[in-house]
């Protein structure tokens, strides 16, 4: 009997170790483009349009977390895009979810190969699209092979869990009522600003209390490409890993673990592990 009853709370254990290990689902389709916020070099767009099948592809820039009222073609965000020689760009705005689910405010989605979400703060992405037809719509463009995008707010508002959703500042990690992302990289919590804004620590206390959650943090002018169950590290700086495993590389900083991977690293979301560079030959 004490035996039987010793391989059961083995079993219950071990089931609850793995329940709350991090199980990350990435879009089966289309591909992700998660800056940190900051300067949106070339390289990174370079990445953006090439998944989005070029230039010419209809861009749909949704700048609602700006906090501004309208929105339009003179939009500044507008900027980067038309230096980089994108001229087929619609831009969409509303604060009132009943607009945001209707057919006439996401016919430009509908037909889009790419969309992007500029900075600001992301509870005004949650009052205006979480659950509505916008974001359906935005499911979509993935399901066709295109890209979505997003910096700063715009790129947190992509995952799963939502970090630094507070109405009442950027600082709270975790706000309740605004927990929850667009979910289109799933078993995630992302943040941004990384080392410019000496965030590496910050995400450690939703790891902690979502062990089921893995948790990246991006630093400015810096991107994750989401392709398949991979994503590859792009642009200026760094991200770091956080999901409250050990690791041989991990730092340690106050007690708290994470690593970080620079520009050409790679990690697997389904073994949740960096991957290994190709050994070069020198000739």
């Amino acid at each position: 009997m004490r035996k039987a009853i010793a391989i059961s709370v083995i079993a219950i254990c071990a089931c609850a170790f793995v329940a709350t290990e991090p199980v990350v689902k990435a879009p089966g389709r289309g591909s992700l483009v998660i800056v940190g916020g900051g300067r949106v070099g070339r390289e990174i767009l370079s990445r953006f349009f090439e998944l989005a099948g070029g230039t010419d592809a209809l861009l749909v820039v949704i700048p609602t977390a700006g906090g501004a009222e309208t929105y339009g073609p003179d939009y500044s965000g507008l900027k980067m895009f038309r230096d980089f020689g994108v001229t087929n760009i619609t831009v969409l705005h509303t604060t009132d979810r009943k607009v945001a689910d209707s057919e006439a405010f996401v016919k430009p989605i509908a037909n889009a190969r790419a969309v992007w979400f500029p900075g600001g703060r992301q509870w005004h992405l949650v009052d205006s699209y979480l659950h509505t037809r916008t974001e359906h719509e935005i499911e979509k463009v993935l399901e066709r092979g295109g890209v979505v995008g997003g910096s700063s707010a715009g790129a947190s508002i992509l995952a799963s869990y939502l970090v630094r959703g507070a109405r009442e500042g950027n600082k709270i990690m975790m706000a309740p009522g605004y927990e929850e992302g667009f979910g289109l990289i799933k078993g995630v919590a992302i943040d941004q600003h990384m080392l410019t804004r000496n965030r590496q620590d910050d995400i450690e206390e939703v790891v902690a209390k979502h062990p089921e959650l893995l948790g990246i943090s991006i630093d400015e002018s810096t991107a994750i490409v989401v392709t398949g169950q991979q994503f590859e590290v792009v642009g200026a700086s760094k991200v770091a890993i956080h999901d409250g495993r050990s690791d041989p590389k991990a730092e340690e900083r106050n007690g708290k673990k994470y690593f970080f991977m620079g520009p050409g690293e790679k990690y697997d979301l389904t073994k949740l592990e960096r991957e290994k560079r190709p050994r070069t030959t020198e000739q």
